[in-house]
């Protein structure tokens, strides 16, 4: 009998049922939030001995994959479900997915030009014109116009992206199909899309090594991992014509508008957003929550963090470079929790 016993335990932790001293909820997806979700498992866990959060830092498309195909109890997305997306989980799954906003962070140029140590400014058509491929020089007169006094090199630009499936690049090609109609047509807005030009660099780890090894490139990482990692990043033309460089304020600001008329599923786009100080290429990230969880005490847990994350958890985003939900998106969150069936 005992020996039945712990087999079936060691099945059940294998499933990630159980773990050995409670719950075990298995959640993947988004890399752009996860310092602050590792935070928040953490601290929840010390507070909540009984259950336990495991992570996985996958991207935002993998996230979206692992939850429709249910093996994982929750996904992660810097970029909201399409409604495509959100169907192919009805039919497989019978329910709906959720979307609860978390914090809010940004999409930050990032460079490698030798001999300049300034701070670039980017205009909308030079960040669309260089991942185009149509601007092709640092001295093109589109980067040279907004950085007088810069010593720009001739030299060709080496165009750097994310090779997965990535939130981050998520909100760069929505910020990018808003301010070029070209953009749009050829390219269009999604976790992952068909690059003009470019190296591909798996994760922000990725991008970040080869923009380092890699003179005369140009990327994009999250501005968390930017001031985590102490990497030199841009200013970029809003727009109100105010060139603004991404941080909690200017990332507050873009969510400002938003957060008075968020849909009721939550899913909006913030970037080029109005506002004078407002940074254009900000973005909410969201949990993606089914709406029917078979398991009881995993419903119930993950509510509980749910309604935890939105008071308690948001003291912690500031310290770690992220913006807090604004209090009309938290009120109309907390009574979307009831929805969790």
């Amino acid at each position: 009998m005992k020996r039945t016993a712990v087999l079936l335990m060691a099945v059940l932790v294998a499933s990630g049922v159980v773990w050995a001293q409670g719950l075990l909820i298995n959640g993947a997806g988004a890399s752009f939030p996860y310092p602050i979700y590792s935070k928040w498992f953490d601290v929840y866990h010390q507070k909540n001995g009984n259950m336990q959060f495991n992570y996985q830092s996958v991207g935002s498309g993998a996230g979206i994959k692992q939850v429709t195909e249910g093996t994982v109890d929750f996904g992660a997305s810097d970029g909201p479900m399409n409604d495509e997306q959100l169907k192919a989980y009805q039919d497989k799954r019978g329910s709906e997915i959720l979307h609860f906003p978390t914090v809010l962070g940004a999409a930050v140029p990032t460079y490698n030009v030798p001999g300049v140590s300034a701070t670039l400014n980017f205009t909308p058509e030079a960040l669309a014109g260089i991942f185009l491929g149509k601007i092709t020089k640092w001295n093109d007169p589109a980067i040279t116009g907004p950085n007088q006094g810069v010593n720009l090199p001739g030299n060709e630009i080496v165009v750097v992206h994310r090779s997965d499936g990535s939130g981050t690049t998520y909100i760069w090609t929505d910020y990018l199909s808003k301010v070029s109609d070209e953009w749009k047509s050829k390219v269009n807005k999604a976790t992952s899309v068909n690059w003009p030009v470019g190296l591909g660099g798996k994760g922000s780890e990725g991008v970040t090594a080869l923009i380092k090894q890699t003179p005369n490139s140009i990327g994009y990482v999250e501005l968390i991992y930017a001031a985590q990692n102490n990497i030199p990043y841009g200013t970029v033309k809003n727009a109100a014509g105010t060139f603004v460089k991404a941080d909690l304020k200017s990332v507050s600001e873009a969510a400002a508008g938003a957060a008075k008329d968020m849909p009721e599923d939550f899913r909006v786009s913030i970037t080029n957003a109005p506002g004078k100080t407002a940074y254009p290429i900000s973005s909410f990230t969201w949990l993606l929550i089914p709406s029917k969880i078979q398991d009881n005490a995993k419903r119930d847990a993950i509510k509980g963090f749910l309604t935890w994350m939105l008071a308690d958890g948001q003291t912690y985003a500031e310290q770690l470079s992220y913006a807090k939900l604004p209090k009309e998106v938290i009120e109309k969150e907390k009574k979307a929790i009831a929805k969790v069936q």
